[in-house]
């Protein structure tokens, strides 16, 4: 498996959750290496992870006000629904043993990216 390869046949997800709403089928432009991280993050979770926002157009993320910068757009990132404290507690410790480390926490999603231009840091929304 290359570290930029899109193509990872994965055991939770399917690549249509990770699609950009305005780009049917550009989930597959999710990289490989996040993929495989994310699906060990939900193996270790054992609990469903609905995904939001998972590769982004360059219209889809200017249209959501998101980042020039974000990894959405390059497919090392996704947002992870998120509501309330047991289901935040469960998804955040797998991304953290899954190795993940750049994570971002709002009051209903987590972010989690693993883009290699990015420094590492835990931050909130």
């Amino acid at each position: 498996m290359g570290y930029y390869n899109s193509f990872y046949i994965m055991r939770y997800f399917e690549y249509s959750e990770f699609d950009s709403p305005d780009d049917p089928g550009s989930g597959r432009k999710e990289k490989a290496v996040f993929l495989h991280k994310l699906e060990h993050a939900r193996e270790l979770a054992k609990t469903p992870f609905k995904i939001i926002s998972g590769y982004r157009t360059v219209e889809h993320n200017t249209s959501i006000g998101g980042s020039p910068t974000s990894s959405h757009l390059i497919g090392f990132a996704a947002d992870i629904v998120c509501d309330n404290s047991e289901a935040r507690e469960k998804i955040l410790s797998s991304l953290i043993w899954a190795g993940f480390q750049r994570i971002g926490i709002a009051k209903d999603f987590i972010h989690v990216d693993c883009d290699p231009r990015k420094k590492n840091y835990i931050w909130l929304y």
